[in-house]
């Protein structure tokens, strides 16, 4: 079963171009997937090959320095950089978009935010031409109207499309790789920065937003005056202990194993 239907109950209001989903905890939920989102925040931080081969070393003491070295340690960037996360792995288990490239292998700075659109989704229509999901995460503990206008204003920005260095960003990351799809994938979205030919019903928008309170209305409006010439999605993860929840998690992703 998938991290977020072990996770957490939904409910979801659609219409033709415009869905909103709520997610909440189920009772007992996180005990189920706290292993896995440990998990899920170490394979985003590094290969996973290689913190097995740094516990084949080193030992489970020394191979978590080097996680710890990894990861943030600021309430702060925890917050932002785990609300990108879980964005992309919902969007890998309930759209049919990929997101190619783990982001967070690339930081320059634990601490510091990447630049850019916050996930890009990749996928392929009927007749295996390009489609993008352009992606924007918020996490607060408490989310207010200020904050989803920014997501929002983001998102529009450069006609709605995704920013020409996140494209290049990915392009270069799967042009690298030693799969030949990939790199057939990182020369189409390499293409796509010279031609921008996709048309905005061809580039999804979405915003994510992991949140302490009930921000359901707030969304709602928000999505009720988005744009109509694309797909808009809208999903929120209400956690009421916003803070401790994001700091359990990150203690998860710190446990190698035995030590």
């Amino acid at each position: 079963m998938t991290l977020y239907k072990s996770w957490c109950t939904s409910t979801n209001k659609k219409t033709k171009k415009k869905t909103l989903i709520s997610y909440s905890e189920k009772l007992g939920g996180r005990v189920k997937v706290l292993s896995r989102l440990g998990e899920t925040v170490k394979a985003q931080y590094d290969h996973t090959d290689r913190i097995a081969d740094d516990v084949a070393r080193l030992g489970y003491a020394k191979a978590a320095e080097i996680m710890r070295a990894l990861l943030p340690q600021s309430p702060r960037a925890r917050s932002g950089d785990l609300g990108e996360i879980l964005a992309s792995e919902l969007v890998e288990e309930e759209t049919n978009f990929r997101v190619p490239v783990r982001r967070m292998r690339f930081k320059d700075g634990r601490e510091v935010a990447m630049r850019g659109d916050d996930f890009i989704g990749v996928g392929r229509d009927s007749e295996d031409k390009l489609w993008l999901l352009k992606g924007e995460s918020k996490s607060r503990a408490a989310l207010g109207k200020t904050t989803i206008t920014e997501a929002r204003e983001a998102l529009n920005r450069h006609d709605g499309r995704c920013t020409p260095n996140s494209l290049l960003f990915i392009a270069n990351r799967l042009l690298d790789s030693d799969d030949a799809d990939d790199q057939e994938l990182g020369r189409i979205i390499r293409d796509e920065v010279g031609l921008s030919s996709l048309q905005p019903g061809r580039i999804d928008h979405m915003l994510f937003t992991l949140s302490g309170n009930e921000a359901g209305a707030q969304l709602e409006e928000d999505l009720e005056n988005a744009a109509t010439d694309r797909n808009q999605h809208v999903a929120n993860l209400r956690i009421k202990d916003h803070q401790d929840f994001i700091a359990a998690v990150y203690e998860e992703a710190l446990k190698l194993g035995d030590k």
